[in-house]
């Protein structure tokens, strides 16, 4: 019997005004679940994204009180259907916040949560820069959850650059990987379907993408093209530029048919690497590396 899974990504234009928001998601989770989707995936900050000031409004709050988790879970459980929380703002002690993504499943229970790992500390030039680290506290877990669908993993934005995350979770039995964003304009341009396809296609998982859309006051230009792909590479569906849903039916079988065909998985081996002196001088082997796994 084929393990089939209907899964839509909701692509919305996040502010700051969390009840501007919430309604919208309402409209869209109800779209998507109208369309028999039995799982449904937001974006990164899905709930509260804006500036202030130069600086970011995410609409931290105290988990056990967070009005959007509390609100989503409530829409999961009247649609009775799975939900990827791309990330809420999470506060803790302290000065930083936690970037967490949460699966909820269709009764409205928090099955998992995920801490944001890598940190998007960047300068794009032309003044646009970004320090994560300044504001969230990083994750240092990996998380993997059983679903009637299958396993899914959790990630978030930046860490799409870092495969060795994905190839962690590939190999404890990833059959789906989220990966929610608030993907930038200018890098979303050059990097990101290249970024999610290679994933894809180097872990042999579905790779599902959900990212927000449209700009903020002429500023936080965000990409959109939320997208499914296969374990082959192929595109599924692309959400384009402007909010709104988009689906696809996955046959959870073409995980272990792509990883029969293309074993990579299996293939890792342990290898040193020799830096090679620039004066002629004898090549000194560093430390043993193993390949991510």
């Amino acid at each position: 019997m084929t393990r089939a899974l209907r899964i839509s990504c909701i692509q919305n234009c996040a502010n700051s005004d969390l009840d501007r928001n919430l309604r919208q998601l309402e409209k869209l989770i109800g779209q998507a679940a109208a369309d028999r989707a039995e799982m449904i995936c937001l974006p990164e900050y899905t709930t509260c994204y804006g500036a202030s000031r130069g600086k970011l409004v995410v609409g931290a709050d105290d988990e056990g009180r967070h009005p959007a988790l509390q609100a989503l879970r409530n829409m999961a459980k009247q649609k009775s259907v799975w939900l990827l929380i791309g990330s809420l703002a999470i506060r803790r002690e302290g000065d930083l916040i936690y970037n967490r993504s949460y699966l909820i499943d269709a009764k409205g229970s928090v099955v998992a949560s995920y801490d944001k790992i890598h940190l998007f500390d960047v300068d794009l030039g032309g003044g646009e820069s970004y320090r994560e680290s300044a504001v969230i506290k990083a994750g240092d877990k990996a998380v993997l959850a059983q679903t009637p669908f299958g396993r899914v993993g959790l990630t978030i934005c930046y860490d799409i650059r870092f495969p060795q995350l994905y190839r962690t979770l590939a190999k404890a039995g990833a059959d789906v990987i989220f990966a929610p964003a608030a993907f930038t304009r200018k890098t979303g341009r050059d990097h990101w379907h290249t970024l999610v396809t290679a994933r894809a296609i180097e872990t042999g998982a579905y790779l599902v993408a959900p990212c927000q859309c449209g700009d903020l006051k002429g500023k936080l230009q965000r990409y959109g093209h939320s997208l499914i792909v296969s374990p082959w590479g192929e595109i599924l569906a692309d959400g384009g530029e402007k909010p709104g849903v988009v689906t696809a039916d996955l046959d959870l079988d073409m995980v272990a048919s792509a990883r029969r065909k293309i074993p990579a998985l299996r293939h890792d081996r342990l290898f040193e690497i020799t830096v090679l002196p620039g004066d002629g001088g004898e090549a000194e082997p560093t430390s043993s590396q193993p390949s991510a796994s």
